[in-house]
């Protein structure tokens, strides 16, 4: 049965389905020797398709890993600046066909996902399904109830309104630490809706998406999903998306 070529590349666990469209939208993805282009439909089974030259098959197993990133390190497979990548944390056999789901900024620790499953990476990353991913944020000085009121509304910043679902203030002396609960993922969408009410971010890590938590994972640590956490997850996202 024919499918559409993102979908294709996403379920053999080379990209995220978007991730995918942009590889076809560049040329790189062939279709029996043809470059293909957006909207173009294939049989996994019975097709050639290709991306960067390398025939795509199926995937046999799916994997899903948790990784607490520590800072330093850059969220993705390689790095032409020559940094490290999350990837770099990962075991050798780990390694084949696995990718990020979504990103986290050099500068930014935490709960981190990283998987061959494009459709589980989509439906994780997708801005119309809101999953719930939190934060410990700590900025310069101490926000007042109007700063945190702005960001609870929305911001604006180079025209696109950015906002926050939830920020507990968890305490303070010069500097204040906050718990900050998002469910969009804009680029760098904390440091700017913080620097917007005049707060910089100080320090920020990941510590929850979903249902899952960090826990007590040390830097640089990962671990593999059991089948009920990810079942959990993709419930979750999925009742999200009917909403």
């Amino acid at each position: 049965m024919k499918e559409r070529l993102q979908k294709i590349i996403a379920k053999a666990g080379i990209a995220s389905r978007r991730k995918a469209e942009e590889l076809i939208k560049e040329g790189r993805v062939f279709v029996n020797g043809k470059v293909a282009k957006l909207g173009d439909k294939a049989d996994p089974y019975k097709d050639t398709v290709k991306v960067d030259g390398e025939i795509i098959k199926p995937l046999k197993k799916k994997v899903y890993i948790l990784l607490n990133k520590p800072l330093g390190y850059v969220t993705t497979k390689s790095d032409d600046k020559h940094r490290p990548t999350v990837m770099d944390l990962l075991q050798r056999e780990e390694k084949k066909a696995l990718f990020p789901v979504g990103r986290l900024d050099i500068n930014t620790e935490g709960l981190l996902l990283i998987t061959n499953d494009g459709e589980f990476a989509n439906l994780i990353t997708n801005p119309k399904i809101k999953v719930e991913k939190t934060y410990l944020v700590k900025v310069r000085g101490i926000p007042d109830k109007k700063a945190i009121n702005r960001l609870l509304e929305g911001v604006i910043v180079e025209d696109r309104k950015l906002k926050a679902e939830s920020i507990t203030l968890l305490g303070h002396k010069n500097n204040a630490w906050l718990k900050v609960v998002l469910t969009e993922g804009k680029k760098n969408q904390i440091r700017r809706m913080f620097e917007k009410v005049g707060h910089p971010v100080v320090k920020l890590k990941r510590i929850k998406v979903g249902n899952l938590e960090i826990g007590n994972l040390e830097p640089g640590k990962y671990r593999r999903l059991t089948l009920q956490e990810v079942e959990e997850l993709k419930s979750l996202a999925s009742k999200e998306k009917k909403k």
